[in-house]
């Protein structure tokens, strides 16, 4: 991992990127609460950043800590960037940190391939049964349950399933009451951000 403190030029990345008005925490759930002019301006910005960091400066970015990697992941999905997929899956499954997994959650959801699915399973696979570990597993659902009905599958019933491996991961406290339904809302709610973001970038991309 690369760290903005003594690496020049992800210093350089993230003071463009990351850190301009506080981006980094606004990306995500924060985003939701963003009205009228504050929002219109927060996503001209993100879009703006999206069309000016190229998939050398991404790269970086994603081998930074979770504040870049976060953000990393919402630049990449407000351009449409899915040659990044197979990297976001493989960062997902590592869960090397915090609060960057949501993102990588939302973004693969917005993509809406069925590769991406594919890619929320293996993480479900791996992390559901570990009932020890409470990381994105309630995120990820939500994403496959989105992804299912906008393609048509039923990939997330195995896990929803009675005696299924969701229903014995929140066997215990505090995952006793966790809706999948109500994260799938989540996931709608920042996917319909995304793809609104990624309607501007790709209106900003044919003006040029």
């Amino acid at each position: 991992m690369r760290h903005a403190n003594t690496d020049p030029e992800l210093m350089d990345l993230v003071r463009r990127f990351v850190t301009p008005g506080r981006r980094y925490l606004r990306l995500g759930g924060s985003s939701q609460r963003l009205s009228g002019p504050e929002r219109v301006a927060f996503m001209a910005e993100l879009v703006q950043a999206a069309s000016e960091i190229t998939p050398t400066e991404l790269d970086i970015l994603f081998e930074g800590g979770w504040r870049e990697r976060k953000t990393a992941s919402w630049l990449v999905v407000v351009a449409g960037r899915t040659e990044f997929r197979s990297r976001i899956g493989e960062l997902l499954l590592a869960s090397g940190g915090p609060y960057a997994g949501a993102a990588y959650c939302v973004t693969l959801a917005t993509f809406g391939d069925s590769a991406d699915a594919e890619l929320l399973c293996r993480y479900l696979d791996h992390y559901l049964p570990r009932t020890d570990l409470h990381y994105d597993q309630g995120f990820a659902l939500g994403a496959l349950l989105h992804l299912d009905a906008v393609l048509g599958t039923e990939r997330a019933s195995r896990y929803l399933a009675p005696g299924g491996l969701w229903h014995q991961w929140t066997e215990g406290p505090p995952r006793r009451d966790w809706d999948p339904q109500g994260s799938q809302q989540v996931v709608e709610q920042l996917c319909s951000f995304a793809s609104e973001c990624a309607a501007l970038f790709a209106g900003l991309e044919t003006g040029r």
